[in-house]
């Protein structure tokens, strides 16, 4: 007999057996008890959510010689036919590999000139349906539009923005969401028992965290660590078996980070590589453990179904880490996830990473100097006109910038300085225009107040990045003004002890923004960001 994956030979054969998709079966089966049937359905979510499943379940609901019924009774012969994916009057067509106006033709169009054979309705499920071409979904239209009372079709996709319009409004939505951890780690629970195997509790959380939220994900990755394992399925199995770090050896790690502890670093990242992980192993197995750790510390108790113990020391280890610790770090190993791909050298460019990190620059190669004259030239406003400096409370660290900086968060934000706290407000105003000129920006770090100006210091690459950008500084200056009550400010460069003016635009400072004039410059500043 043929192998069967466990996905396949798990997947839901009745309403009841979907898992965390209740909105959806309650709709459908109440649309099915009312004969209220939509000629088109569209099913939207990420993989592995049970889209295709629930299409078949929908096509045997809809055939059952006892239907059609809110729940296929999976032993007459079209729910059997349709179990097998033997049914001639439900048809299957995968969008992925079949996208050109031709097999749409052939296949759909010309199909549903003619009635079911057998069956109550001609079924077309069309899965990955947003791979059409635009010809094939424009031949598929009108069919879609007015189609014979006895065809039905079932749209599968998990990009939904990529389904023509047309499409969309011509069909009832259902959303498909991802699966708790706690539904995943159930289902891997009893897939376990049917199969005659034990496991570990930690083990069966740590695959459904990496299915993140995905069932066919979680019992593929399931069916790998059972095929090695011996006896009961361990967490530490788990861990070899998905190429994963223990959280134990991730624990010692960050806390070498944020201790400073070099040679601690550099002993266990070549403990590992001699255990067969990589670098993206490593940054994945951070990232992984960091979430866990963060949602411990703002006390979101996990689903994750551990003893006393361990959820101890989780809340341990984030205690000793410290929320501020754990987002500077989150920060910096995300933006390294994403580019470690183009690296060619990627344990010795990691180690560089994690060693920065635990030792970060203290000065960088470059300054900008922000004069701020003193409004003489214009009529001064009252005191109480300009708002009010924030208060020393101020947040001292932004863990929830979306950006992540390259180095720490300047810890002069708290002081009470009116020329830096304004700086402050300016960099936070920028980020919400542009994620990339946040990015430059909040590395920037205020070094130096003075009577009429404020000094701030960034690398070479970020200044010039800066400066290279037309209107970013009279974009920079509006805000600047908005915090001060109108007060101006100057760019002036300074490299290598050496200052140089910087050639400034009249566009940029000289001329004042305002109503449509701001939007535009700000339309054409942030257009390529």
């Amino acid at each position: 007999m043929s192998h069967f994956a466990l996905y396949r030979k798990y997947r839901s054969q009745a309403f009841q057996d979907l898992v965390g998709q209740g909105h959806v079966v309650k709709t459908l089966q109440n649309a099915i008890s009312s004969g209220r049937i939509a000629h088109a359905f569209l099913f939207t979510g990420p993989r592995g959510t049970g889209k295709t499943s629930t299409a078949r379940l929908l096509a045997k609901a809809l055939n059952c010689s006892k239907g059609p019924a809110p729940e296929p009774c999976n032993e007459c012969e079209h729910c059997l036919a349709i179990t097998a994916g033997t049914h001639m009057d439900v048809m299957e067509l995968d969008a992925a590999s079949e996208s050109g106006v031709e097999n749409v033709r052939e296949k759909i169009v010309a199909a549903t000139e003619y009635k079911p054979t057998s069956a109550r309705y001609k079924v077309f499920i069309i899965d990955e349906v947003h791979d059409l071409s635009s010809k094939a979904f424009d031949a598929l239209l009108k069919t879609i539009e007015e189609p014979p009372e006895h065809i039905v079709f079932i749209l599968a996709t998990t990009e939904y923005t990529k389904v023509p319009s047309t499409i969309r409004s011509r069909c009832q939505r259902y959303e498909f969401h991802r699966a708790t951890l706690s539904d995943l780690v159930s289902r891997l629970q009893y897939v376990v028992k049917e199969e005659g195997y034990e496991a570990e509790p930690a083990a069966l959380t740590t695959i459904a965290r990496m299915a993140d939220g995905g069932f066919r994900d979680a019992l593929t990755l399931l069916e790998q660590a059972l095929v090695t394992s011996e006896g009961q399925l361990s967490s530490e199995h788990v861990f070899e078996q998905l190429g994963l770090i223990h959280e134990d050896t991730v624990d010692e790690l960050l806390r070498g980070v944020k201790e400073n502890r070099a040679k601690d670093i550099l002993s266990i990242l070549d403990q590992v590589y001699r255990s067969g992980r990589d670098p993206r192993s490593v940054l994945e197995s951070c990232l992984l453990r960091l979430s866990e750790l963060t949602r411990a510390a703002i006390g979101i108790e996990g689903e994750s179904q551990n003893d006393a113990a361990e959820s101890a020391k989780v809340h341990a280890v984030a205690a000793s880490l410290g929320m501020d610790e754990m987002q500077r770090v989150r920060g910096r190993l995300s933006e390294a996830h994403r580019v470690i791909r183009d690296i060619s050298m990627q344990r010795i460019w990691l180690e560089a990473e994690l060693l920065s990190l635990a030792s970060p620059p203290a000065t960088a190669p470059a300054r900008a100097v922000i004069q701020a004259p003193a409004p003489t030239a214009s009529p001064a406003p009252s005191p109480v006109a300009a708002p009010p400096a924030p208060t020393p409370t101020a947040p001292t660290s932004a863990p929830s910038n979306p950006v992540p900086s390259a180095q720490p968060e300047p810890a002069d934000q708290t002081s009470a300085d009116p020329a830096v706290q304004t700086w402050h407000q300016v960099v936070l105003a920028i980020s919400q225009l542009s994620k990339t000129a946040a990015g430059r920006i909040q590395r920037t770090k205020v070094s130096e107040t003075r009577e009429d100006a404020v000094v701030i210091t960034a690398s070479a690459l970020d200044v010039e990045w800066m400066n290279s950008k037309p209107g970013f500084w009279g974009t920079v200056q509006k805000e600047w003004e908005k915090v001060r009550g109108g007060l101006p400010m100057t760019v002036v460069l300074e490299e290598n002890e050496k200052k140089k003016s910087v050639p400034v635009n009249a566009e940029q400072v000289g001329r004042p923004l305002e109503g449509e004039r701001l939007k535009e410059v700000a339309s054409q500043i942030f257009k390529d960001f």
